[in-house]
């Protein structure tokens, strides 16, 4: 291949088609079916399972009510809601993590059916991505194959966990695309509030079809599963565009299979054939009863919806900030634990420029601050610390370089002082906007550097930041750099 994948698709003539199936952990106490915790990030293997979990014979399921609240929560999220009739189904297959010898899911009467998400491109452009469906399931345990060993060993910490399966319609056409979906995916479960969605520990995976095709009509597909990073979703979509346009056009064929990613070596590779829905022998679950579901009760968690991430960006787009600054706002606000500022933002959308300033400021002051591990204070006093650091700012009592400082101590410290302006000053911060004494330090200047002074006069208006520098070295930073520049050209008669 040369030159860029866009160049090598447009050349062989191979359109890509793209669906995800999202797997997120809801944040539930306790299991889907089982009272055993549901927290199994730093737990010791099998310690989180009880005789459900296991499957022991008799072991009777009974359904978490709390995961049908998240799950309902999520369909909003997702543009749809919640249906008011869904049931769970076995779905059969055999693997030493799965003790049951099938999976609790629901198959043809999900919880969620349709809904769409738009996304942001970097270009600027918007997409919108249909959801298919989204069901609940219970989780598989682990496996894991010890390299030169001969056995596997089985982790049911997960088996049972409690997982919203999402499904997207297959309208993804670029690696770009995949990328933007999956992480709007991620923000909106974040904003719900329905799952911890932490990558790391797996509360969130996707699992990426691609298929090429040169005709209206999809071709054969490919499932590589389990990714946990945004940027496994977009390497995985172009690796398997280009590997599969190379195998056809070598006079292969595409076989519909598993794959799996390995993230050293950014490349997918074989893992089984992909079984087909009937493979499954679905059938409903005798032990559970369907879920039905009241127009009262879906109107009381429609009531329950935070603002979501769509939702900002519009009341964000007037405050005349690049679509990146609107992004990082929103990733900061659930980035950061017990840190948020999207609500002062909001409460001052009537004060333009201190809106404006909250929000570059979190962007690229306090966001910076906080990812260095300079932040301790809990998020009232931060707020405070944030606007009347501003509001000094504003006075002028504060240059932009002393702000930032001040502010970094601020929030550096294990509580705020009582009178941050005497605060500021005691550390030496406050600028010195007395006229009479800033003239003083002016004309000193301007007899030190008489050839500046006459390079100014002469239009070398460079020179004037020289001077103003000047200014600001013999007051030790305390001058008011404005003003100074002022009194500067007033006394060279500009």
């Amino acid at each position: 291949m040369t030159g860029t994948l866009a160049d090598f698709m447009q050349q062989t003539g191979y359109t890509a088609t793209i669906g995800i199936e999202c797997h997120v952990q809801l944040k539930t106490a306790t299991k889907l079916f089982s009272g055993a915790n549901n927290d199994a990030r730093e737990a010791p293997p099998n310690t989180l399972v009880n005789h459900i979990d296991f499957g022991l014979p008799g072991a009777l399921p009974v359904l978490n009510k709390e995961a049908i609240h998240l799950a309902s929560k999520a369909g909003f999220a997702l543009g749809s809601g919640p249906q008011k009739f869904s049931k769970f189904d076995r779905k059969h297959y055999f693997y030493p993590d799965l003790p049951f010898g099938y999976q609790i899911t629901q198959f043809d009467e999900p919880i969620i059916l349709g809904g769409s998400v738009r996304i942001e491109l970097e270009d600027g452009s918007q997409k919108t991505i249909g959801i298919t469906r989204a069901h609940l399931e219970a989780d598989a345990g682990k496996s894991t194959h010890p390299a030169g060993a001969d056995y596997s060993l089985v982790d049911l910490n997960r088996a049972g966990t409690p997982l919203l399966e999402i499904v997207s319609e297959p309208d993804m056409h670029t690696a770009q695309e995949a990328r933007a979906y999956a992480h709007e995916l991620y923000l909106r479960m974040k904003y719900a509030d329905v799952s911890d969605a932490n990558l790391y520990y797996g509360n969130m995976r996707f699992d990426v079809n691609v298929s090429v095709s040169k005709t209206d009509q999809m071709g054969t597909r490919t499932e590589t599963k389990n990714l946990n990073s945004f940027k496994a979703v977009e390497k995985v979509v172009e690796y398997e565009i280009k590997r599969q346009i190379e195998v056809l056009e070598d006079g292969g064929t595409i076989v519909q299979e598993t794959r799996g990613w390995d993230d050293t070596k950014f490349v997918t590779f074989s893992q089984r054939t992909k079984e087909d829905a009937h493979d499954y022998r679905y059938f409903p679950d005798p032990d559970l009863p369907p879920v039905t579901l009241t127009d009262e009760y879906i109107e009381q968690v429609r009531a329950e919806m935070p603002t979501m991430p769509s939702e900002w960006r519009e009341r964000l787009s007037g405050l005349g900030l690049s679509q990146r600054q609107i992004e990082t706002l929103l990733d900061a606000e659930v980035e950061f634990e017990g840190v948020s500022f999207l609500p002062l933002i909001e409460a001052n959308l009537s004060d333009t420029d201190l809106a404006r300033f909250i929000a570059n400021w979190n962007v690229n002051v306090f966001t910076p601050f906080v990812r260095e591990g300079v932040m301790k204070l809990g998020k009232a006093d931060h707020l405070r610390a944030e606007v009347e650091t501003y509001n000094l700012l504003k006075a002028n009592k504060l240059s932009s370089t002393n702000a930032k400082q001040l502010f970094a101590d601020l929030i550096a410290s294990d509580h705020l002082p009582e009178d941050i302006e005497k605060f500021a000053e005691d550390k030496g911060y406050i600028q010195q906007s007395d006229e009479g004494a800033i003239l003083a330090i002016v004309d000193q200047v301007l007899a030190d550097n008489p050839k500046a002074a006459e390079d100014v006069k002469n239009g070398e208006m460079k020179a004037i930041g020289f001077l103003t520098g000047q200014v600001m070295k013999a007051s030790q930073g305390k001058a008011n750099p404005g003003l100074a520049q002022q009194l500067i050209k007033k006394q060279l008669g500009l």
